[in-house]
């Protein structure tokens, strides 16, 4: 239990986990940063924030013109960073490595039917300048926003490099996105062009990616001018001769040589907007300078990256994820990608561990919702195939329950290789609390420390410190740094009170609860608003999912909260199983025996009120659990959200209890 001083900032910690992985000899001896180099970078960034970020400024990054004022915090929290100097993220990821990494190949691409491309960095650098070319031969210019709709492949990331060559601002639309969602935010940008594709391969279907724009478009978006579809299906979709393009031909008529855009260090980058079931969609502002030091560090730090890694985010470029360790941290750093277009289940539950075998990849970076997917598809599939090329183990996305994260130990990583479980924001723009694969002891479910630079506290309700360790509370930064987000797209005021108010505009506040255990590391229990307040006792829904998912009987796990009129909420947990789903009898026996089990491992308070048992959790097709949906569901609210990014919409009725 936390010792804040108000009882609703209370906030109960169910973890025991106590089990420790220290980095192995072997792991630290070849690492980046091991446990001298880590204490050492920690005492510079203590003594000196801002001069530690600007000698890693200087050392990462290539600047055209040097920056001369690291920090600018007149207008805190509007916090600018590195404002006089001037550069270019794509010569940062492309330009800078042709002379030694020119036949170096940046991209590995596999899609779904299994196709194999391969781009070397030069052959990246000649097709990204010819779309800039086209780009600029359609008038875009530095500052105009530009939206990307596309396929998970090399193209979408083809895309973002153009525009940051000519100083456009992109703005990534994940392609499960809605023809709605799309429209908002192609409208809230004031974008005038669009690129998109004929459609994408994905669960063995293809996602019509050309018809929900033509359908966007068809509502409103009238600053759109042109659209520029690349065909990656060859199926026949509409055409508007006056407003679409295609990719080839116009990439055709380009040359493979385009001068970059220099531009100030906070020049809008891209911007990226938040989902949200109801009001209008965020559009999270990043900077070029700022945002480019922080992804390009933490990917050296992390992921211990080296010259020989084939480095595999299975993130979509969708999200942050994608654009921080797909697009820019590691062709900052000349890394070799690996990008996979399908599912994970395609043809078989065996698809990624045969990429990870037949492509060598040596770092793995996925969600906590896909390895408990995977997990749940049983221990055969990934002995299978030969995983030795693998070094180093990471999650992303959410906080992984410690039954998740010793599966991956045991049967990923064969209890040798480090896991760096990370927590980060779109908003933060970089990984800013994670294990140092070669100097951190791990624990199961613990995103352990922040980096060094990156200064985090545990606050109650009034914003007021909580001393020491064994305490819970809210989760915020006390200090800022580069890649954190500028501002909220047209919308400042926005910004402040989203990010910044509640505390007086003195720290940021993460929007996290978490606990920080007894040796200072820390556990993220969740959203605040996935805080349950169960008969005064504030729970983490992650907690009381982790036990869950600890049963044996039990894959994966979301819990939410419904009103109860004598204990304020109440516990509502939907549940998949491994195997069948169980019927009748059976299944109110395994409900009986699942309740009793969360009592014995968290306490009786946590016992969950309603476990429904469904085939499947709603999730997105990027893996993550649809949280709001599931709210709704538990309170017997009409769904009124926007369901079309969901893998299997048909999974809404059985979550209702309707089959």
């Amino acid at each position: 239990m936390s010792n804040t001083k108000t009882p609703e900032a209370k906030l109960s910690s169910v973890m025991e986990e106590n089990r420790l992985f220290p980095p192995s000899a072997e792991f630290s001896a070849k690492a980046r940063v091991n446990a001298a180099t880590l204490e050492s970078l920690r005492a510079a960034a203590a003594e000196d924030t801002v001069g530690f970020w600007a000698g890693l400024a200087k050392q990462h990054i290539s600047w055209q013109t040097p920056f001369t004022i690291a920090l600018d915090e007149r207008d805190a929290p509007n916090y600018r960073w590195f404002t006089d100097g001037r550069t270019n993220a794509s010569v940062n990821c492309l330009d800078r490595h042709l002379g030694a990494s020119g036949d170096k190949p940046a991209i590995r691409f596999e899609g779904e039917t299994g196709d194999v491309r391969i781009w070397t960095y030069t052959q990246l650098h000649a097709e990204v300048c010819k779309l800039a070319n086209g780009l600029k031969s359609l008038g875009i210019a530095k500052g105009d926003r530009v939206v990307i709709y596309m396929p998970h492949t090399p193209e979408a990331v083809i895309a973002m490099q153009a525009c940051a060559r000519i100083g456009a601002i992109h703005s990534v639309v994940f392609g499960g996105f809605s023809a709605s969602s799309l429209r908002d935010r192609i409208e809230d940008a004031g974008a005038t062009v669009l690129i998109t594709a004929d459609g994408g391969k994905r669960g063995g279907h293809i996602v019509e990616l050309k018809k929900a724009a033509d359908e966007a478009l068809s509502g409103g978006c009238k600053t759109i001018e042109h659209v520029i579809v690349f065909k990656r299906t060859g199926q026949a979709i509409a055409w508007n001769e006056q407003l679409d393009l295609d990719w080839t031909t116009l990439l055709a008529q380009q040359s493979e040589r385009c001068e970059p855009e220099w531009v100030e260090a906070e020049h809008p980058l891209f911007l990226l907007y938040t989902s949200g079931s109801t009001g209008k969609p965020k559009g999270i502002q990043h900077s070029t300078g700022g945002y480019l030091v922080n992804a390009a560090v933490s990917c050296q730090w992390v992921f211990d990256l080296q010259a020989s890694d084939v480095f595999w985010c299975t993130a979509d470029i969708g999200w942050i994820t994608g654009h921080s360790y797909v697009t820019y941290g590691p062709l900052a750093n000349a890394a070799t990608i690996l990008i996979y277009e399908g599912a994970p289940t395609v043809p078989d539950a065996g698809r990624f561990w045969k990429i990870i075998q037949d492509h060598q990849v040596t770092i793995f970076y996925t969600a906590p919702t896909a390895i408990r997917a995977l997990m749940r598809l049983g221990d055969e599939w990934p002995e299978a195939y030969d995983l030795s090329s693998l070094r180093l183990l990471g999650s992303v996305g959410e906080p992984i329950n410690p039954e998740a994260w010793m599966w991956y130990h045991r049967v990923i990583g064969k209890e040798k290789l480090p896991i760096v479980d990370t927590w980060w924001q779109t908003e933060t723009g970089a990984i800013m609390m994670s294990p140092i694969p070669g100097a951190t002891p791990t624990k199961p479910g613990s995103c352990t420390q922040p980096l060094p630079g990156i200064f985090v506290d545990v606050v109650d309700e009034s914003g007021t410190p909580v001393e020491g360790n064994n305490v819970g509370g809210y989760l915020v930064i006390t200090k800022p740094w580069p890649s954190m987000l500028r501002t909220i797209w047209n919308d400042n005021e926005r910004y402040i009170k989203t990010y910044w108010e509640q505390f007086g505009n003195k720290v940021y506040v993460a929007g996290d609860s978490t606990h920080r255990d007894n040796d200072g590391y820390y556990w993220i229990l969740g959203r605040t608003d996935d805080v349950l307040n169960v008969s005064g006792h504030r729970l983490g829904t992650m907690e009381v999912e982790s036990a869950l998912v600890s049963h044996p009987r039990v894959a994966e796990a979301a819990v939410v909260g419904r009103p109860h009129e004598v204990k304020g909420e109440a516990v509502f947990a939907f549940v998949t199983c491994k195997g069948r789903r169980p019927e009748g009898e059976e299944a109110a026996a395994l409900v009986k025996e699942l309740r009793e089990h969360v009592a014995k491992q968290i306490g009786a308070i946590a016992k969950p009120d309603d476990i429904r048992l469904v085939d499947n959790l709603p999730k997105t097709r990027s893996g993550k659990i649809m949280r709001r949906l599931l709210r709704s569901i538990a309170k017997g609210e009409e769904i009124t959200q926007d369901i079309s990014t969901l893998e299997n919409p048909a999974i809404v009725a059985q979550l209702q209890g309707k089959e």
